[in-house]
């Protein structure tokens, strides 16, 4: 297996590492997105459990985030249109270790759901879609009582971020520290249901609906900021696709199932992922 770091730059000034695992004789390539707020090296054991199985992981770093040079604040703001060139950098940096091999987008929380809308834009980049713990923030898609709490959060934390430049999700116990772009962007979705990114004319909720990949999402049992009613209401978006979903409890990952704890143990998620390949 080998271990590298790639460098990436979007042509805007910013510029961070793609952290890859590529196994000697890889089946298919994966480009991973993280969740909100995670570096990706937290991803690395996740990474080194897929190369162990034939696939060449490739985990991306949000712009603001571990390697990255930019930091979110007053005077440094980005929102989704930034986050997607991105992930096309990302793509183009992979290029070289990963020509010729099949394809999979995937990611974890947001990281899935930019993963979807990523495809929408340029649906020849891959052949399959793996979610983990994601799922659409519509807050009717989350049971009671949660969803009666969440439009009120939705509006606070986009208020609180242009506030404060950036918002300081640490504190608040909701990412890192984010781009006040970024989390308009995010409640946008969360309030309305419906996908779109400041800037771009592109209809995603039309290109979503028009994805014809093979969806495989793992579910966690004890995770309530994606549960599965928030994930079915985003494979809804995608009804062309062939999409499987698993449920994992702690009897499963050997430890409580929640939004972040598979992390340190993700042998059953990619088992799940990888029970067809």
């Amino acid at each position: 297996m080998r271990a590298l770091q790639l460098p990436v730059a979007t042509g805007d000034g910013h510029e961070a590492s793609l952290v890859a695992r590529i196994p000697d004789s890889p089946r298919s390539a994966l480009l991973w997105l993280p969740a909100l707020g995670v570096a990706a090296k937290h991803y690395i054991p996740f990474a080194e459990a897929m190369a162990e199985r034939g696939i060449a992981v490739f985990l991306h770093e949000w712009r603001g985030n571990g390697s990255s040079n930019q930091r979110a604040g007053r005077d440094c703001d980005w929102a989704y249109r930034e986050l997607f060139a991105d992930i096309a950098a990302s793509e183009a940096a992979m290029q070289a270790h990963a020509s010729g091999m099949p394809r999979i987008l995937g990611g974890h929380s947001l990281g899935g759901q930019l993963a979807c809308c990523s495809l929408a834009l340029a649906p020849q980049r891959a052949r399959a879609l793996w979610l983990v713990a994601s799922g659409a923030p519509y807050w009717r898609s989350f049971p009671t009582p949660t969803r009666w709490w969440l439009p009120f959060a939705y509006r606070f934390l986009p208020w609180l971020a242009d506030c404060r430049g950036a918002l300081p999700g640490r504190r608040v116990g909701f990412g890192g520290n984010e781009a006040r772009g970024v989390i308009r962007d995010w409640s946008r979705t969360a309030l309305s249901g419906r996908y779109a990114a400041v800037g771009m004319d592109i209809d995603l909720e039309r290109a979503l609906s028009a994805l014809r990949p093979d969806v495989r999402a793992v579910v966690l049992d004890d995770d309530w900021l994606a549960p599965p009613g928030s994930l079915h209401f985003l494979l809804g978006k995608m009804p062309c696709a062939s999409s499987s979903a698993t449920t994992l409890g702690a009897a499963e990952l050997g430890l409580r199932a929640d939004h972040f704890g598979w992390l340190k143990a993700p042998d059953a998620v990619v088992d799940v992922l990888l029970r067809a390949e």
